[in-house]
């Protein structure tokens, strides 16, 4: 089942690389806080690489305006790949990279993603939510092969 609006979000852990490679449960990252979470389909990808978590990058402080505390990125990659990439973009500092290396918490949303045909195995669709206190107040989902619903100025729109 798909995760929806007004819903709780599963629990579950993501890692990310901070003096070696740290697992940051979902209490963590969501207990009193308000959170935006993108998830791309790979670290590197044409779209997600040229427009998704740049426009993050750039209005992160807008974000930051608009009460939201953490601004992450999710993807179905290892730590050390989405530390790579977030450094390569200059995330470092602004955005949160989080790995779901197996895709568990993806498939826990209900939103995981079948790109076997382009040699990229199960990955997250491409999507935004917000969650305040670790329920979902927001979330778009990408129709296949769009990038509206889920890029940064639709969020802050949408805030």
């Amino acid at each position: 089942m798909t995760i929806k609006t007004g819903d709780t979000l599963p629990s579950g852990e993501f890692s990310h690389l901070q003096d070696g490679v740290k697992s940051i449960s979902t209490a963590e990252l969501f207990d009193n806080k308000t959170v935006v979470i993108f998830a791309v389909p790979g670290a590197y990808t044409p779209t997600c690489s040229a427009r998704h978590l740049p426009g993050y990058i750039e209005n992160v402080e807008a974000f930051k305006a608009k009460g939201i505390d953490t601004v992450a990125c999710l993807a179905v990659n290892d730590a050390f790949v989405m530390d790579a990439w977030g450094k390569s973009q200059g995330a470092d500092g602004k955005i949160v990279m989080l790995a779901d290396g197996n895709g568990d918490y993806v498939r826990a949303l209900g939103l995981e993603l079948d790109a076997a045909k382009f040699g990229m195995g199960k990955r997250a669709q491409r999507f935004v939510l917000v969650a305040k206190n670790g329920v979902v107040s927001h979330l778009a989902i990408e129709a296949p092969g769009e990038f509206k619903v889920s890029a940064a100025d639709a969020v802050l729109a949408a805030l």
